[in-house]
């Protein structure tokens, strides 16, 4: 009996530790950070677009986003303790810093502020898209730490801004702290269906919130145009996929046209979207963290080659790359791989380092390959 009743104790004791398990993981995801799912007329909306597949938003063309038998358990596993010793690189990214508060209003520019974050001005108006100045892109620090030197900018350092621009959802895309820093200093923000929950829950007045679908036109200023376009990827801050749109961006002024893939696999989309605008004077294209196990998902750098002459771009700048870690190979690959597949090609390939001002009126700019110093 006495044995009986120990063994009792010990499936009590187990079952209170799952339930304080339970209730703590439950208590740490209704924080702020995981943001919130479509409801009411964000949700109607989503619900009625012809993206959405009744579960979920869809892509133009099947994309399954696992291309080999390795799970979902195994790619996780591969992104955080690969044994690759070039995922990271051994040295601080030269990275350097300008003091955006000060540059003329009336210059077209663009300042990339490494991964797939940007800084842009265009036709007197001052842009960002997917900001990101946090250490960690992921729901807990650790996980997906920036490269040394590659976050020379703040929140802070950034001046008052017309757009706001969110390609989707991903935490390396949409960040909290950063959207939380910005918040008083953004007029408008203009993302796929469904993201503004987000911002709506982070205390952003929803009639700043901009959502739209695929091949949208948002007209707030006079002189500009923000084309909201197709992407080929998927969306989701935690397990539930595709609730929200993932999408591009093109934008236009009688001087410019300008184009920012987000997170993209290659697809028909970039070649219906060159044919559509008859080209662009830039293209910022989803060009690293690539693999075989998620082909269809992110560019190789080859198909980001591919995909800006598709578009007509006269000048191609390289993204989602320079600070995380998220696939298997050598953390400097996608700029060697897509120098080597830009020869010979219709367009210039600028490779700009972090924070450094890409001029749109200097036909002449160039930049030194910024990375090979930190190789080994």
């Amino acid at each position: 009996m006495m044995k009986l009743s120990r063994w009792w104790r010990i499936l009590v004791w187990l079952v209170l530790a799952v339930l304080v398990l339970c209730a703590g993981t439950y208590a740490y995801l209704q924080q702020a950070k995981f943001g919130a799912l479509p409801q009411g007329a964000r949700l109607d909306a989503a619900r009625n677009s012809p993206n959405h597949g009744g579960e979920g938003f869809r892509n133009l063309v099947e994309t399954p986003i696992r291309t080999t038998d390795s799970g979902f358990v195994a790619n996780i596993w591969s992104m955080m303790w690969d044994s690759n010793e070039r995922l990271k690189p051994i040295a601080p990214i030269p990275a350097v810093k300008r003091d955006l508060r000060a540059l003329d209003r009336a210059e077209d520019l663009v300042v990339w502020l490494g991964h797939s974050s940007y800084f842009i001005q265009i036709g007197g108006k001052r842009i960002l898209i997917d900001p990101v100045f946090s250490t960690d892109a992921a729901p807990a620090p650790y996980l997906n730490a920036a490269f040394s030197g590659s976050t020379p900018y703040t929140a802070e350092d950034i001046p008052d801004i017309d757009y706001l621009l969110i390609s989707h959802d991903h935490w390396d895309h949409l960040d909290h702290p950063s959207a939380l820093a910005l918040r008083e200093r953004v007029r408008h923000v203009v993302t796929g269906l469904g993201v503004g929950a987000n911002f709506e829950r982070w205390g952003y007045l929803p009639e700043r919130i901009h959502e739209a679908d695929w091949n949208a036109v948002l007209k707030l200023d006079e002189g500009l145009s923000i084309h909201v376009l197709p992407a080929r990827h998927f969306s989701g801050r935690l397990l539930l996929r595709n609730q929200t749109l993932w999408v591009a961006y093109a934008l236009v002024t009688p001087q410019r046209r300008m184009f920012f893939s987000g997170d993209s696999g290659y697809g028909p989309h970039f070649l219906d979207i060159g044919k559509q605008f008859g080209g662009f004077d830039f293209a910022a294209l989803d060009a690293g963290q690539y693999d075989p196990r998620w082909a269809h998902v992110h560019m190789f750098p080859e198909q980001a080659a591919q995909a800006a002459e598709d578009l007509g771009t006269k000048v191609l700048v390289p993204g989602h790359a320079g600070r995380f870690k998220l696939a298997a190979h050598d953390w400097d690959e996608p700029f060697e791989r897509l120098m080597k597949a830009s020869q010979g090609r219709g367009y210039r390939l600028l490779t700009p380092p972090i924070g450094e001002i890409v001029r749109l009126g200097d036909a002449t700019q160039t930049f030194a390959s910024w990375w090979r110093p930190a190789r080994p």
